[in-house]
């Protein structure tokens, strides 16, 4: 399988040849042909391969290439609204060609000529900022006008495949968390307006890893909307992202059981704060805050939840920006025990239990930034609901 690394390199020759010399020179064709075989090969069988250039960083799928840390044709493309590039199978040599085009001609600043057949090649070559679904349609068009909108699963696969480093590798790949974090900040501002870009559930199984984007989300959202800075909203972000990191070490059958849990069961599940307190520091020391959020973020105001502390003490402000934003979206969520609130309903429930379990301020602040920006899950049906079980565990 072509090396990533390499092909990009042959992208960049590519382009700048491009800018050159006219179409038709040799110099241009023999530059494509170079780029597009090494493209050949680069998504292995299913021929699919995806980019993203953010902040600096080149990220191949879920991984940060490093060789290309402050790459300039990364930083080019980003620039130019090009933030992440879908390869799809089937793409032909011609529509490759006409592709290219396209980019010069947008990091040109010019308006690219698109035609038909160039307009078909697109389907399989899909380029532009990363966007979240249900995004009003038309939203993100670039003056190509078939500039194509992303969504966010591909941040779920990066933390599906975080998660998978932990549980079976024992490694925390922090830069690709910093990587998902930021392409998530990206999907916030888009529009050049903030947004609350939260992933709907696909299956119960997958919801560890889409609750953990939402809660990146909501605790960067809430941050903002408070006046912090960028360093620190995105280390918020980073703490959200991993609070719930001791779950990898909790049996799938207890994670999606959808009756109540037995008392050794709770007591397994109670046991992530500790579990992925331990995992963040014993991998990484610049995660202090991370590792306070998850060892902290189930502790109640008043000193309730779990794990018990032994000595009664305040907890982190950052465990307190977080529990707001987990039981939120936890309540927000179908689970397999229960179908998900409205968000009005949700926001109930958070000041009904201000003071004992949530900071009042923060409550308070929460709910106006929800409001104000009117991001809501799509709501329920207005029958009766059954009060609030957080287990398995939010």
């Amino acid at each position: 399988m072509t090396d990533p690394v390499r092909y990009l390199t042959s992208l960049g020759q590519a382009l700048a040849v491009m800018a050159l010399y006219p179409a038709g020179h040799p110099a241009r064709e023999r530059a494509v042909d170079a780029s597009f075989e090494l493209l050949g090969d680069l998504g292995g069988a299913d021929g699919y391969a995806r980019f993203s250039f953010l902040d600096g960083e080149v990220i191949y799928g879920p991984q940060i290439l490093r060789e290309l840390t402050g790459w300039e044709w990364g930083a080019r493309l980003g620039a130019a609204g090009i933030q992440r590039i879908e390869f799809l199978a089937g793409i032909t040599r011609d529509e490759y060609a006409g592709w290219l085009d396209e980019i010069q001609q947008l990091l040109a600043g010019e308006i690219p000529d698109t035609t038909e057949a160039r307009q078909l090649g697109a389907r399989r070559i899909r380029y532009g900022t990363v966007e979240v679904r249900g995004s009003p349609v038309g939203a993100q068009v670039s003056p190509a006008g078939h500039l194509a909108v992303s969504d966010l699963d591909a941040e779920v696969e990066a933390i599906e495949w975080l998660h998978g480093e932990v549980g079976q590798l024992g490694r925390l790949p922090l830069l690709e968390a910093q990587a998902v974090v930021r392409s998530l900040s990206v999907a916030m501002h888009s529009q050049s307006q903030i947004r609350l870009p939260l992933l709907q559930l696909k299956s119960f199984d997958q919801y560890t890893t889409t609750h953990s984007s939402n809660v990146a989300v909501l605790a960067m959202a809430l941050t903002e909307y408070l006046g912090l800075g960028a360093r620190e909203i995105r280390s918020f972000g980073i703490a959200g992202l991993l609070h719930d990191l001791g779950k990898v070490r909790i049996p799938k059958e207890i994670l999606v059981k959808p009756g109540k849990l037995t008392d050794e069961e709770r007591a397994v599940m109670q046991r992530h704060p500790v579990d992925g307190a331990r995992i963040i520091i014993e991998q990484e020391t610049r995660l202090d805050m991370a590792a306070f959020v998850a060892y902290e973020h189930h502790i109640m105001l008043n000193g309730g939840g779990y794990p018990t502390l032994r000595y009664p003490r305040d907890c982190h402000y950052a465990s307190k920006v977080v529990h707001v934003c987990d039981v939120y979206d936890a309540l927000c969520t179908d689970r397999p025990y229960r179908p998900a609130w409205t968000s009005e309903r949700a926001l109930g429930y958070l000041a009904e239990r201000s003071v004992t379990e949530f900071d009042p301020d923060l409550v308070d602040a929460f709910t106006r930034m929800i409001r104000d920006w009117e991001q809501r899950r799509m709501p329920m049906s207005d029958g009766p609901a059954p009060e609030p079980t957080l287990e398995p565990g939010a």
